[in-house]
Parts: structure tokens; C-alpha cells; sequence
């Protein structure tokens, strides 16, 4: 049985930001979660077909002006009429690295989701107010859980 794919598109920005990044990464690629390929893309660097040759997705980005990111945006921009109809019920979970409360983050996020048809497997995570090394855990675990989820077929 081919492995599964799971497919990481995240704006880091910034050191903590990586460390977000790479935690979910981490998560992902936990030495008890077989069958399971992860790849972690920069927004800039993903594309149509990224998202198709995977199984699931974690989206990360950090809260600007109470929106997504720019890359985030810009990724969806590029992505967006290449992929309807081709991915529908496709399993997604997104974090928010936010400053504020992130609901304007998220509702963006959910409206261009809605119109791919993707299915959130769980409430955004939202790592709001300063950082914590705390967020880092939770990130880590989100990438455990999306694996853990491809290889066992629950999405």
C-alpha cells in the first residue's frame, strides 16, 4: 500500500514562527507513525500540484491585520481555481499564530476552504499572545494528530 501524504504549507516568518513550523513537522514525522510522508512548503513554493499528490494539510500562518498572511493568501490566490472540484473533502487542520484572538484569521481561511469543499478536521489552533514555548507542543501534537489520523484512515 502506498504511504499516505500529508503536506505542511507554512508561513514562518520569523524564529518562533519556524519553531511552529518545524514542530508540526516533528509531530508529523514521529518515529511511531509509519506509512505516512510528510513535506513542509513555504507558501511560496507550493503549488496545485503539491496539494494534489497529498492525502491531507496543515496550514500555518501568522495573524496579520486580523487576516491570513499575504503568502497564505497568495498561495490560496495561485492554488485556488487549479484545485476546485479536484480535492473536495480533502482533510485540513490550521494553526494561527496570533497577537490578538485570531478570528478574523480563521474566517478567512474558512471562506476559501468552503469554496474548495476541504473538511477541517478540527477548530483552527490558535497560539495567541506572546510566545510560549508551550505552542510548540501543541503544534507538535496537531502534526502527530494529522498523521496519526492518515495512517490509522480515520480521514
Amino acid at each position: 500500500m502506498p504511504p499516505k501524504r500529508l503536506l505542511i504549507v507554512a508561513h514562518a516568518p520569523s524564529p518562533n514562527t519556524r519553531k511552529l513550523a518545524a514542530a508540526v513537522r516533528r509531530g508529523a514525522t514521529d518515529p511511531s507513525i509509519a506509512g505516512v510522508e510528510t513535506r513542509l512548503r513555504r507558501p511560496a513554493e507550493a503549488g496545485v500540484e503539491d496539494v494534489l499528490a497529498a492525502d491531507a494539510l496543515v496550514i500555518g500562518t501568522t495573524e496579520n491585520l486580523a487576516y491570513m498572511a499575504g503568502m497564505v493568501k497568495d498561495f490560496f490566490d495561485r492554488t485556488y481555481y487549479g484545485l476546485i472540484g479536484r480535492r473536495q473533502g480533502m482533510p485540513y487542520a490550521l494553526y494561527i499564530r496570533a497577537g490578538s484572538d485570531g478570528t478574523g484569521t480563521a474566517k478567512g481561511v474558512e471562506r476559501i476552504v468552503t469554496g474548495l469543499r476541504w473538511r477541517a478536521v478540527q477548530p483552527p489552533l490558535v497560539l495567541k499572545g506572546p510566545y510560549r514555548s508551550d505552542f510548540e507542543d501543541k503544534a507538535e501534537e496537531l502534526g502527530m494528530a494529522m498523521a496519526a489520523g492518515l495512517e490509522a484512515g480515520v480521514f
